[in-house]
């Protein structure tokens, strides 16, 4: 039995991370923390304000689905304390990344920008694409709450893309008669769209052309629930990971 914390237990995704972890046989919810929320209780637990209840409860993976800043705190503590760290977090800098790779030495830390099975092969066939085409946006849409954007998906993906093909066509455009009509450049300045819009969750697509033909490649979520499957897959693989991985690509086997 893999014993299990969720960090930010009181949110929309650490509350839908706590009932998947409940729900699946081989793991164990046995620690939850939330700095917001301190004192009240779920599936049975009193939701702590400190991260040593982690500590304190043995758990094997913490689940981090928190925001940037708080995880620049969380993931060197836990590194620290020898705990495997599942992390749904985004906004990360390189020099994050750097960081993280070097703390984690006697645990192992997993980031993905997503962790719905739908969206990895989503980036993973466009990645596939990009070679065979001349030019490339992504549009993604996600709920209104979101508070960054792009999304951290969009932005991987279009990393993927970029490093998979250096010959994308110029941006013909010459003049926006509204500043940002054409989106942000993103990496090998593939345009990003964000939109957010109240009734959505997560959604993307990468819309490619050429000559005569375009493909739209496009993965919708309807449910936080989409992203539970990834999410307990990596917290039973993650002590087999060593180090640091980013994404949940190695963990499917592609």
């Amino acid at each position: 039995m893999i014993r299990v914390g969720v960090i930010g237990a009181a949110g929309r995704m650490g509350a839908t991370v706590c009932n998947a972890v409940v729900a699946d046989p081989g793991l164990e919810l046995v620690a939850v923390v939330d700095s917001g929320a301190p004192g009240s209780t779920t599936h049975g637990l009193t939701i702590a304000g400190e991260l040593r209840a982690l500590a304190d409860a043995q758990v094997d993976v913490a689940v981090d689905f928190t925001v940037a800043e708080a995880s620049r705190v969380n993931l060197p503590w836990l590194a620290m304390h020898s705990i495997h760290a599942v992390v749904g977090t985004t906004g990360f800098s390189q020099d994050d990344l750097d960081n993280f790779k070097k703390s984690f030495t006697n645990s192992n830390c997993l980031i993905a920008a997503n962790f719905a099975i739908g969206a990895v092969l989503m980036m993973r066939f466009a990645e596939l694409a990009s070679p065979f085409f001349d030019t490339a946006e992504i549009i993604e849409i996600h709920h209104d709450g979101k508070a960054d954007s792009p999304s951290g998906t969009a932005v991987a993906t279009a990393q993927r893309m970029a490093a998979a093909s250096n010959e994308w066509a110029l941006d013909p455009t010459k003049h926006e008669a509204i500043k940002g009509a054409r989106g942000a450049k993103g990496p090998g300045d593939i345009p990003i769209h964000a939109v957010r819009m109240r009734g959505a969750v997560a959604n993307q697509e990468v819309i490619f052309g050429a000559q005569g033909q375009t493909l739209t490649i496009r993965h919708d979520t309807t449910d936080r629930a989409s992203f539970m499957p990834g999410v307990v897959l990596a917290c039973k693989k993650i002590a087999e990971h060593k180090g640091f991985t980013l994404g949940l690509d190695s963990f499917l086997g592609i």
